[in-house]
């Protein structure tokens, strides 16, 4: 997330927001949009890893693939971006539209295993990606808290 040390970035995010219709970000996005002081008060969503250190950002968790607080579209992991671009295309071009879309692409997610969310995933596996995600984490914890944007630790 060197997104979040660029401030150049930092700004202009925050100033396209202004005039955004949607503002919006998919997985990791979310603490980029945190960093332009986007999400305080706000409901988000993000990768399941890092939801606790959403409050160094002044958002409130919410449990859900894609959550919408005003105009803010947040989701979680890579995988409900896509669920998430049908939701925006919705919105904007309406239902069958967004379904026409899903059936072109022949979105039909069928998983091999129910372990996708760590309510469902065993936890070895749970443990795994914790483990795996560790430094990431700390390093965008650490980067977080460097920005104070509200001095909140998890």
């Amino acid at each position: 997330m060197g997104a979040i040390a660029d401030d150049e970035t930092v700004d202009f995010v925050r100033n396209q927001s202004a005039r955004a219709q949607y503002v919006t970000s998919v997985c990791m996005g979310a603490f980029l949009l945190g960093a332009a002081g986007l999400l305080q008060g706000r409901r988000a969503a993000t990768h399941w890893a890092y939801v606790d250190l959403l409050p160094l950002i002044g958002a409130t968790h919410e449990k859900g693939r894609i959550v919408r607080d005003g105009n803010l579209f947040t989701s979680g992991g890579v995988t409900s971006g896509i669920d998430f671009a049908f939701r925006i295309v919705a919105e904007l071009a309406g239902q069958e539209v967004a379904q026409a879309i899903q059936l072109g692409l022949e979105y039909d997610p069928a998983p091999p295993f129910d372990g996708g969310h760590p309510d469902k995933a065993s936890e070895a596996a749970v443990a795994l990606m914790v483990r795996r995600n560790e430094t990431a984490r700390k390093g965008l914890q650490q980067q977080l808290e460097k920005k104070k944007i509200v001095g909140e630790g998890p």
